[in-house]
């Protein structure tokens, strides 16, 4: 697997978070379709927790899009999904004007991107000016077409898949869309088992017609409202911005990351806290989100490869010491 750190454990210390609604049972639903993959699964309820957006890079046909399909059904909510390809347009994701000769007026018909959910497949495979019709509403949950700005719903939740660059048909996304995304993630090959229970599984039906939602989108509101009060101490805070710093500072990164990555590593620790059963956290939360949230900010040139950078924040996380 290409996940990085081990997934969120139970912990014994602390008291457990009471939260509206249970992230568990969205892990387990989402298990039920996508087999051996449960790191991978518990990253993406963090993201949703953190109120963070989702990347799922890797090559097709290893359960991208069906993890962004579970996830959306496990949760009772508006969903969309965008196949990008490269004739789309930006009114082709957030919408546009319609004159209406009844009324002699201009009235706006919405978008795929008011949703809860917005599963955007193949995201790479538009051109850089649609990818850039994501930034508005993937940073301040709205929209605006002709001077005319619209909220969008509340959970508010991009997750993206992508194949690598080196395929044909793709565009590289942007540094500000890429710093949009909380959390980058691979699946990877399942081991020869899952495998063989993915045949299984999938020979006479699809696991997605069974998932039905556990939770409702109110719950996941007060959830990531739980999770955003979550405690974190000063010194979780300041071992984050040493850490944000020696990425400035370490000679071997061409680009340190920004304070923007700071904060969406706080709140996606938070998230592995809460997913953790704490109601606080801890330096290993801190630890274990580092590569699957600052492994896309650093990896801005084609040639560097993703064990590279990897390489790079292990040696940030063994030179910066916990307060």
């Amino acid at each position: 697997m290409q996940t990085g750190h081990s997934g969120p454990q139970k912990s014994d210390h602390g008291s457990k978070k009471n939260l509206p609604g249970d992230p568990h049972a969205i892990v387990s639903a989402v298990a039920t379709v996508l087999k051996g993959q449960k790191q991978a699964i518990e990253l993406a309820v963090i993201a949703l927790l953190a109120q963070g957006h989702l990347l799922i890079e890797d090559i097709p046909g290893v359960g991208k899009t069906t993890l962004a399909r579970a996830l959306a059904a496990a949760i009772d909510t508006q969903v969309s999904r965008i196949q990008f390809t490269p004739d789309l347009l930006p009114s082709d994701i957030v919408g546009v004007n319609v004159f209406r000769p009844q009324t002699g007026v201009f009235e706006f018909t919405p978008g795929p991107i008011f949703a809860s959910i917005v599963i955007a497949d193949e995201i790479n495979r538009a051109s850089p000016k649609t990818q850039s019709a994501l930034l508005e509403s993937m940073q301040e949950t709205r929209v605006t077409v002709d001077g005319q700005t619209y909220k969008l719903p509340q959970p508010f939740m991009v997750v993206a898949t992508q194949n690598p660059f080196e395929m044909e048909g793709t565009y590289p996304l942007p540094e500000a869309q890429r710093d949009r995304f909380m959390i980058r993630m691979s699946l990877g090959y399942p081991n020869y088992e899952d495998e063989v229970r993915m045949l299984d599984s999938q020979e006479l039906s699809d696991p997605l017609d069974d998932v039905t939602p556990v939770v409702t989108a109110d719950q996941v509101v007060s959830m990531i409202a739980s999770v955003r009060a979550l405690h974190a101490s000063d010194a979780i805070k300041r071992y984050i911005v040493d850490l944000t710093r020696a990425t400035r500072d370490m000679k071997e990164v061409k680009l340190g990351v920004s304070p923007r990555a700071g904060i969406q590593l706080l709140r996606a620790a938070k998230g592995s806290a809460v997913l953790a059963g704490r109601s606080h956290v801890l330096p290993d939360d801190v630890q274990r989100m580092v590569p699957h949230v600052w492994g896309h900010r650093l990896a801005h040139q084609r040639t560097t490869s993703q064990e590279e950078v990897r390489a790079k924040l292990d040696l940030i996380l063994q030179r910066v010491k916990v307060r």
